[in-house]
């Protein structure tokens, strides 16, 4: 047995307490940290070859390992682009360089240039919604960019799809030809009239007057006009010259059960100042209501500034504006690797890949095995402090007879050096 082998015991022994220390001072000093994964040091044993007539004292190893994949308490908070996950899966963000990360720290705010950056620094990424629904590229990072919705503000849609539903009424009178709607003629009558809001290519307002009348009977029949109302004389037809032609007029026809027969149910509005909007009306039919109800509803919008950001739970951002409408912007994915616990922490509360992790696979969130999106709210640290104090304690009393192995062994080297006096 080796003396110095002793003390070299002891001190291997003391080093890695130490290092264990380490990890508990850092998982207690972020229990509050949003999103962070405790840290601990597992010990490994380390045998001495030598002669085995006698025992000769090794020592011991230590290596880090991280709780990632324990997923912590999702806390409420009070703003919208907070973000936790529930379930598997991180955020993709990246540094002001543009290398990619990965988190599960989700207190993001918009910053001055409208993009959305957690309290480390990192923006959030996405894929832009500009042609429907994005392609996720599965095994990369690559084709996202920084969510910003300072590019949405103050433009202006342009309405070019709607939709004309409810119920007719089958006991309304028939209309005289030479007084329908589409005649525009003074004195024009109606069965029913109703006003919708839809947008040039510059986001201004255009009022459109919508009438239903009906035609005939046996099957019966009606028509929707669709008229400029500020051509409109004196509040009411004619619109512009008499007998000129409505923006659009459609013709329904129905069976003896009320059921929209026409085919295609589809009628194309020219919008004044925009373009030529579709409007489907194939969820209209008819019955012995007493009245007509009919709802119109048309997209588009006009020209405002971005007021507040929603995030769905499928990882869908909103631009939400001042004037009420919203805007799918982008799509926020979120990424795994095979081995979770392996990936290599980094400063901030982010991780990066390695060869043990394994590479990265993307997909969007309520998708095969990710978990959703939960806005307004937080993932806090998965850090026990019970646990960590207790720890410390062992740790503690660990070192301290480590530190007793080392004075004996330095004891037994005095009497060995005093035996020559």
């Amino acid at each position: 047995m080796s003396i110095f082998g002793i003390m070299r015991t002891g001190v291997s022994g003391m080093a890695a307490q130490g290092s264990k220390l380490g990890a508990v001072s850092d998982n207690i000093a972020n229990v509050n940290t949003v999103g962070y994964k405790r840290g601990s040091t597992e010990f490994s044993s380390l045998i001495s070859e030598g002669n085995h007539s006698e025992y000769n004292s090794g020592g011991v190893e230590t290596k880090t390992r991280y709780a990632i994949s324990d997923e912590g308490l999702i806390m409420g908070s009070t703003s919208k682009t907070d973000l936790a996950i529930r379930g598997n899966g991180f955020f993709v963000v990246s540094d002001a360089g543009g290398t990619p990360y990965m988190t599960r720290a989700g207190a993001f705010v918009k910053n001055g240039s409208n993009e959305l950056v957690n309290s480390a620094g990192f923006y959030l990424m996405g894929y832009p919604i500009t042609n429907g629904n994005p392609t996720v590229v599965a095994n990369s990072l690559d084709g996202l960019e920084r969510i910003n919705l300072a590019n949405v503000a103050y433009e202006a849609t342009p309405t070019s799809t709607g939709t004309l539903k409810g119920v007719l009424d089958s006991n309304t009178a028939v209309i005289p030809a030479g007084t329908l709607p589409s005649a525009n003629v003074a004195g024009s009558t109606y069965s029913s009239k109703s006003s919708i809001v839809t947008y040039d290519n510059l986001g201004n307002k255009k009022f459109l007057d919508v009438y239903m009348a009906k035609t005939g009977t046996a099957p019966d029949a009606w028509q929707a006009v669709f008229f400029d109302q500020a051509t409109a004389t004196a509040g009411g037809f004619p619109y512009g010259a008499a007998g000129s032609p409505p923006l659009a007029t459609a013709a329904l026809a129905f069976n003896g059960t009320g059921q929209l027969t026409t085919a295609p149910a589809t009628v194309t509005v020219a919008i004044p100042g925009g373009v030529t909007a579709t409007i489907d009306f194939s969820q209209i039919s008819q019955v012995a209501t007493g009245e007509t109800a009919l709802e119109l509803a048309v997209d588009g919008n006009a020209p405002s500034a971005v007021d507040k950001v929603e995030i769905a739970d499928d990882g869908t951002v909103y631009a939400v504006f001042e004037n009420g409408s919203r805007r799918a912007t982008y799509k926020i994915p979120l990424a795994t690797v095979p081995s979770v616990d392996q990936l290599t922490p980094q400063s901030g509360n982010v991780y990066s890949v390695n060869n043990l992790s394994g590479d990265v696979i993307v997909g969007f969130p309520e998708t095969g095995s990710f978990g959703s999106i939960r806005s307004g709210a937080l993932e806090q640290s998965n850090v026990d402090l019970a646990t960590e104090l207790t720890a410390m304690i062992e740790s503690q009393r660990s070192y301290t007879a480590n530190s007793k192995v080392f004075q004996t062994g330095s004891e037994i080297l005095d009497v060995l050096v005093n035996l020559k006096r």
